[in-house]
């Protein structure tokens, strides 16, 4: 990574200081007095929300995958659930700008200070900075919270410094601590690494303009509205936002946008697999891949990286209605077991092994999709603490990855089948630069992507074949697609 893309006071892995065998002897407040395996029931949002931070700073944790366990296990609910979510999400979102306001406020350096107190003022910034929250009651709750967690010692430093950050709003400490750039401005004020900023204004394309960027970045910013996939011949779109109060999805006709908050997984059509929780930008490339033209039969199908299953279930009914059978595969064994749960009782067999060795059924398949992995930058709104961690060299061994995956799809197509390739990301390395390589060196005719999404506007990629879906523009992750045709 380079220096441009660790923030001011911030760190380069995202996951704060690491503990080391002598952390007790270490510079700054002294760890002190632990709090209790279960913490106190005093403040549970702020309690659950902190436990977030440390299991991302200490155990590379995901916190879209912590804290729902958590306010189960602890059954925090209604408005305390919704206020630890907001925090949690929403300190991991911001570290860098919240870092980069600390490290302007502390006499030391952030990597000097434990663990439990780093935790501790960046959720307390993060209600300073981003929330309503009164100044006195977050600067209170932070001394409260590093007292029950780590003793007395700490709470006149943790005071000290958070009354400091009290003291501008976020918009006048951007102003102040931004360098002199508007992209690094930008990149700062909407709590991005410089790389990705930067990534996202090459995606956007040489004409954009800086609102467009700052609305680019803003909306992967916020906090992302969930969608649900209706299962294709099971439930139409408009009996599902009926059933859940939602609203029919401006773009994917099985989609349905979720208008109250709880958690959708015990909604009764999720509980009985009538629905998937599902970005709508992931629903269109489902279609994109379904409504590809193919020369000749179309009955036999193949997901190469479908864990953990989204994309496969609607392929799957899709298929179930046209009466084509879908070969769904997954590398790792839990993620196929997902798919396996995901798809059961449609015509979709699950197979475990590389994408590219694998031994399938078919000699040959009508249409693929290959969903590769990638950096994830078109899905960061939805993994909170993933833009600190990623690093811009991750970027060219994902690419080497994705063409040599986009290559194996084109093996496994007949001749005159199709294969949509797609991602969670705009970054060119891995959506045109990979497509346009790879059908150069093969011999692939990339189709009009762009065709066979009439309803979804402003949708091309401007340096290349394919679809670019944006939160800005679409409301939705993003999600980048484009077909080939084997020659």
């Amino acid at each position: 990574m380079t220096d441009s893309s660790v923030p001011p006071g911030g760190h380069r892995s995202g996951r704060g200081p690491r503990r080391r065998p002598d952390d007790r002897r270490r510079s700054g407040p002294p760890r002190g007095r632990q709090g209790p395996d279960r913490p106190p029931s005093g403040d549970p949002a702020r309690e659950a929300a902190l436990d977030v931070l440390r299991a991302v700073r200490e155990d590379d944790a995901y916190a879209n995958l912590v804290l729902p366990g958590l306010l189960r296990e602890r059954r925090i609910s209604g408005r305390d659930a919704a206020l630890a979510t907001d925090l949690a999400y929403g300190a991991c979102r911001a570290q860098g700008l919240l870092d980069t306001v600390l490290a302007a406020c502390c006499d030391r350096p952030l990597d000097d200070l434990d663990g439990v107190v780093l935790d501790v003022l960046r959720l307390g910034a993060q209600q300073l900075l981003r929330t309503r929250i009164p100044p006195h009651a977050a600067v209170g709750a932070a001394v409260e919270l590093v007292r029950a967690r780590a003793g007395s010692r700490p709470t006149g430093f943790v005071n000290a410094v958070l009354r400091r950050v009290a003291e501008r709003d976020e918009d006048a400490w951007v102003e102040r601590l931004a360098p002199p750039d508007e992209l690094g401005r930008l990149a700062l004020a909407h709590a991005h690494p410089r790389w990705i900023a930067e990534v996202f204004a090459r995606a956007l394309g040489p004409d954009h303009s800086d609102e467009e960027l700052a609305a680019a970045l803003a909306a992967d910013d916020a906090r992302p509205a969930v969608h649900l996939a209706a299962r294709p011949g099971e439930i139409s779109a408009d009996e599902l936002a009926a059933i859940t109060g939602g609203d029919p999805s401006p773009y994917s006709p099985y989609g349905v946008l979720l208008t109250e908050g709880g958690d959708p997984g015990r909604l009764p059509p999720v509980r009985e697999g009538l629905a998937v929780v599902q970005d709508e930008g992931s629903q269109l490339v489902a279609l994109v891949a379904a409504r590809a033209p193919v020369e000749g039969r179309d009955d036999r199908w193949l997901d190469l990286c479908a864990g953990p299953g989204g994309k496969a279930v609607m392929l799957g009914a899709l298929g179930a209605i046209e009466g084509a059978t879908l070969d769904a595969v997954d590398r790792a064994p839990h993620r196929s077991g997902l798919v396996a749960t995901a798809t059961e009782g449609l015509p979709v067999r699950v197979h475990t092994g590389d994408a590219r060795e694998v031994v399938l059924p078919e000699e040959a398949y009508d249409r693929v999709l290959v969903d590769a992995p990638c950096t994830g930058l078109g899905a960061l709104r939805r993994r909170p603490e993933a833009r600190w961690r990623r690093d811009a060299a991750d970027v060219e061994q994902l690419a080497e990855l994705q063409r040599s995956l986009l290559r194996a799809g084109l093996e496994r197509a007949r001749p005159g089948g199709v294969v949509t390739y797609a991602t969670c990301s705009p970054h060119p390395d891995e959506t045109t630069a990979v497509v346009a390589a790879v059908a150069a060196e093969t011999g692939a005719e990339v189709l009009d992507t762009v065709a066979l999404l009439p309803e979804v506007p402003d949708t091309a990629a401007h340096d290349g074949p394919g679809v670019q879906l944006w939160p800005h523009r679409h409301g939705t992750d993003a999600m980048y697609a484009a077909v080939l045709r084997k020659a």
